[in-house]
């Protein structure tokens, strides 16, 4: 029996044993593996899908670390990602956004170079999201997941995940085993399964959610579902907190998998379509551009365009290297020009520059 206060070492290994497919899961799969190839194609259409992809993948990050409750404005976020990863002035929510993302392109990249998930590229997502060297927790760890300040009990244990010699790394080998054994469930129920049992184990000291979500992505990825790891569900995952907790202690509780499922396949469904009217947006957006500044002016060129629309933010350097032009004059000039016909605003903190694209600020908000 589940004791919420005592290790859930009994946690049971992968495939689960329950029928959990009916009428309603199926039609509900049916709809969200429908709008994920829908979205997969509109990616695909895109010439150059990893820079607009790039634009997408923050919004996630943003949006992932809110779920833990790690909150930073848009302003913070887009001066920091327009400079490096490693700006010094960006706060420390801003820094854990940017580390969210630098977690799924390296993971993404890993897959390319592997092939498949494995333990080692876990650790490695969760290592880049907390920039820490340290892996899965050690056996003698006294984690516990306890009930928000928010909350009417505040502070009580609500979950107690597997701990002891061996036991996590047995339970991560049976994750990876149901990830890449045929065992004749649909991949978006494996994810989603997946998704479940990666949180009840609870592998590592913090940061578990935001590596699961980082897996979900991953995994569409290597199963050919999603060429890129666009795949905004982070949103749906906020607007629906309460409910998402839920379902997951239901199946740990009552092994209540059809809610969950359910509740999983309508966030791949919703999301699809989100992502891919932002998509639609953004491109749509970045044509009109092209055509109305071409018009204006004759250095502005598709390349630049492309950087314009690469990040909602962009500084004076990435200008000049794009535009091969070193005079200050110049680049002051053209940014000039282009916040007069209001595609871009200038904005100063400091020494800094940083040129807001207003139109894909407005499509992102």
């Amino acid at each position: 029996m589940f004791d919420r206060n005592k290790p859930y070492n009994d946690l049971p290994s992968l495939p689960p044993k329950e029928e959990f497919l009916d009428t309603d899961v199926l039609m509900k799969w049916g709809l969200a593996s429908r709008n994920l190839a829908e979205l997969n194609r509109n990616v695909l259409r895109i010439p150059n899908p990893t820079m607009l992809v790039n634009t997408i993948a923050l919004r996630e990050a943003k949006t992932s670390t809110a779920i833990e409750n790690i909150f930073t404005t848009d302003d913070e976020l887009y001066k920091a990602v327009s400079s490096s990863l490693k700006e010094e002035n960006a706060s420390a929510s801003a820094k854990e956004v940017l580390n969210y993302r630098e977690a799924l392109w390296g993971g993404y990249n890993s897959l390319l170079t592997e092939g498949k998930l494995s333990k080692e590229v876990i650790i490695n997502i969760f290592q880049k999201i907390k920039t820490t060297a340290q892996g899965f927790r050690p056996p003698q760890s006294l984690t516990v997941i306890r009930r928000g300040n928010s909350d009417l009990r505040p502070g009580e244990v609500i979950y107690t995940p597997p701990r002891g010699e061996g036991i996590i790394e047995s339970k991560i080998d049976n994750l990876i085993d149901f990830f890449s054994n045929e065992n004749g469930i649909d991949p978006l129920l494996k994810m989603a399964i997946a998704h479940y049992q990666f949180e009840a184990i609870h592998p590592f000291t913090d940061g578990n959610g935001r590596t699961g979500r980082i897996l979900n992505l991953l995994y569409l990825v290597e199963q050919q579902l999603l060429s890129h790891p666009i795949l905004y569900l982070s949103r749906y995952i906020l607007e629906n907190k309460d409910d998402y907790y839920i379902l997951l202690s239901g199946v740990t509780q009552r092994k209540s998998w059809k809610p969950w499922l359910l509740f999983m396949m309508e966030a791949v469904e919703q999301t699809s379509k989100h992502t891919n009217q932002l998509i639609d947006s953004i491109i749509e957006q970045q044509e009109e551009t092209l055509k109305f500044a071409k018009t204006k002016f004759k250095w502005f060129t598709s390349e630049f365009n492309d950087l314009l629309f690469s990040q909602p933010y962009i500084k004076q350097k990435k200008m000049s290297e794009v535009l091969g032009i070193t005079s200050r004059t110049s680049l002051v000039k053209y940014a000039e020009q282009l916040t007069n016909l209001g595609i871009v605003s200038t904005i100063y903190e400091g020494k800094q520059v940083y040129y807001a694209n207003n139109d894909l600020m407005r499509i992102l908000e």
